[in-house]
């Protein structure tokens, strides 16, 4: 797969799970606008294509983006429903189609990165487990520009919007998008991003094998700048003896371990780019070396 991120996005699109309410895009997308934000796409992702709430929903946001239009500016909408094989979901109710839902919004994120889009996902409307897959997927393909939100409505809005019967809110409503952090790890392990036919599982495998291979990497940094001396501390103290074990073991004193402590913390500082002043325990020196000199 080509690399899908380009340092300069062509467009600004928002994606964001539907349920039954059209009011949760229109939020969205007008506290977006208010934010400055310049959208010029918005694609709802759903299930459920013939239940009544969902094609009112569906018509209510094609009234709302007549001729390609919305509020008086250029922005389309586009539908991407989730199916199995062509038929229709009603729920999300097994493994399986929870794996087809994270693929397909798999999918569909690749393509919108490949094409230069910056993206916003909202993730109010809908079954839940849209939402998750979603969060899933935008974990791997998201950059640090991109932006994940849920949407907050006041509960006596939400009483008065119910089925769209309000779409358009003055910010004093109470209504707002929250943004939700996420670690974009595709940002900062590209080899994740190449995986082109992939599982949600075979993804949480490769992250992990990347993660533990770059704990590695700097365990391995701080192991080549210790003497012989402290590298038999810091073994033991990995494998889980106290202070005073170490000093026993290698017939030593504890201000002598403790001197090689603080030498050992000053590499952990450098190799994990931590502040100088950073407090650092045994329990990181177990946590992070005691695989290391295992395997």
């Amino acid at each position: 797969m080509p690399n899908h991120f380009t340092s300069t996005p062509k467009t600004t699109t928002l994606v964001a799970t539907l349920g039954g309410q059209s009011q949760v895009i229109t939020f969205a997308l007008d506290d977006l606008l208010r934010r400055g934000e310049v959208i010029d796409t918005v694609i709802v992702v759903y299930i459920q294509p013939n239940a009544p709430r969902m094609q009112k929903a569906l018509a209510q946001l094609a009234e709302e983006f007549k001729d390609g239009q919305y509020q008086g500016r250029a922005c389309t909408l586009r539908r991407v429903e989730i199916s199995n094989n062509g038929r229709a979901l009603d729920a999300i109710d097994n493994e399986e189609l929870a794996e087809l839902t994270w693929q397909s919004i798999h999918r569909l994120l690749i393509n919108l990165k490949e094409d230069g889009h910056r993206l916003h996902l909202c993730i109010a409307g809908g079954p839940r487990m849209i939402g998750l897959m979603a969060m899933s997927a935008a974990n791997l393909h998201f950059e640090h520009q991109d932006r994940l939100w849920h949407l907050y409505t006041p509960p006596t809005v939400r009483a008065q919007a119910e089925d769209g019967a309000l779409r358009h809110v003055t910010p004093a409503s109470g209504v707002t998008l929250v943004q939700v952090p996420i670690a974009p790890w595709g940002a900062y392990f590209p080899a994740l991003r190449t995986l082109t036919q992939v599982t949600s599982t075979q993804v949480i495998a490769n992250q992990t094998h990347l993660l533990d291979r770059d704990e590695r990497q700097r365990c391995a940094q701080v192991v080549a700048c210790l003497t012989p001396r402290q590298q038999d501390v810091l073994t033991a103290i990995a494998q889980g003896k106290t202070p005073q074990d170490v000093a026993e073991a290698l017939s030593v004193t504890l201000k002598t371990v403790d001197n090689h402590k603080s030498a050992i913390f000053a590499e952990c500082r450098n190799a994990w780019g931590m502040a100088e002043d950073a407090r650092l325990t045994y329990y990181f020196l177990r946590e992070k070396f005691g695989r290391f000199f295992q395997i």
